[in-house]
C-alpha cells in the first residue's frame, strides 16, 4: 500500500549509499566505454562513442544491481531477498549485445566489414560487467588493451608478412569462353594466385561472366587495383571488369 513510510524507504541513508556506489560504477563504466568507442568514432564507424558508452554503462547497471538484493523495492524485500545468480545476468547481457553486434556486420559480395566493431562492442559489454562486479582493475586493463589493439593492431598487421585478397568480376564478349588456365596465368603475371574454390561462372547470351577471388603471392608482388584495371583494358575480349578488396 502506498504510504510515506514506503516512499521514505527509497531515500534512507543505506539506500542512498547503495545508489551512490551504483552511480560511481555507472560513471566509471561510461568513461571506459567512451575510451574504447573513440577509436571507432574517429574512423567514422556507425557505432561510435555513444554506442560504446551506453553498452558498457548498461552492462554495468544490469550487473551491479545483482549485488544489492536486500535493497530492492526500497528494502521491503530484505527479509525475502534471494541472491540472484550473476552468471545468468551476464548470459542475458552477452545475448543482447550479440544482436547489436550482428547489426553492424555488413556483407557485400565477398567483402565483410564490421567484424572488428562487433567484437569491440562485445568487449565493451565485458568491461561493463567487470565494473559491475567490482573488478575495477581488470576493467581498466581490458579497456586499455582493447583501445590499444584497435588503434595499433592495424599498424602491426601492416608490418607483418601477409597475402591480401581481391575480388574480381570479369564479363567477356559474346563467343569468348576463357579457360581457368588462361585466367590463372594472367593473375600469376600480376602477382596473384587464383583461389579455385571461389570461382563462380554465369553464362548468358550476352557473354560469360566469371566471379572469383585472387590472393597475392606477396605483399609487394601483387599489383594495385588501378594497375590491374589498366592492364585489363589491353584485352579486347574483356567487356567489363569489377575489382575490389576482399576484406573480411
Amino acid at each position: 500500500m502506498l504510504s510515506w513510510q514506503w516512499l521514505a524507504s527509497f531515500w534512507s541513508h543505506e539506500q542512498v549509499a547503495a545508489n551512490l556506489v551504483i552511480f560511481l560504477n555507472l560513471s566509471g563504466a561510461l568513461l571506459l566505454g567512451l575510451i574504447v568507442g573513440y577509436e571507432r568514432s574517429y574512423h567514422g564507424r556507425a557505432a561510435g562513442m555513444r554506442t560504446y558508452g551506453i553498452v558498457c554503462m548498461a552492462s554495468a547497471a544490469l550487473t551491479v544491481f545483482v549485488g544489492y538484493p536486500s535493497f530492492w523495492f526500497g528494502g521491503f524485500n530484505g527479509a525475502h531477498a534471494t541472491a540472484a545468480d550473476p552468471t545468468r545476468v551476464v548470459q542475458g547481457i552477452v545475448t543482447g549485445v550479440g544482436f547489436l553486434g550482428a547489426g553492424v556486420i555488413m556483407k557485400e559480395g565477398l567483402n565483410i566489414s564490421g567484424l572488428t566493431t562487433a567484437a569491440s562492442i562485445w568487449a565493451s559489454s565485458a568491461i561493463g560487467v567487470l565494473v559491475g562486479v567490482g573488478f575495477y582493475g581488470a576493467a581498466i586493463l581490458l579497456t586499455m588493451l582493447s583501445a590499444t589493439l584497435m588503434v595499433w593492431g592495424s599498424r602491426l598487421e601492416a608490418r607483418l608478412p601477409s597475402r591480401h585478397a581481391i575480388s574480381l568480376s570479369m564479363k567477356f564478349t559474346p563467343g569468348h569462353d576463357p579457360s581457368e588456365a588462361s585466367i590463372s596465368d594472367w593473375l600469376l603475371h600480376c602477382g596473384y594466385e587464383l583461389a579455385r574454390e571461389s570461382i563462380s561462372i554465369n553464362r548468358a547470351r550476352a557473354g560469360v561472366e566469371w566471379h572469383f577471388v585472387a590472393v597475392a603471392l606477396d605483399r609487394k608482388k601483387g599489383w594495385t587495383l588501378p594497375a590491374l584495371s589498366a592492364h585489363a583494358e589491353n584485352f579486347k575480349e574483356v567487356e567489363s571488369l569489377h575489382l575490389s578488396h576482399a576484406r573480411n
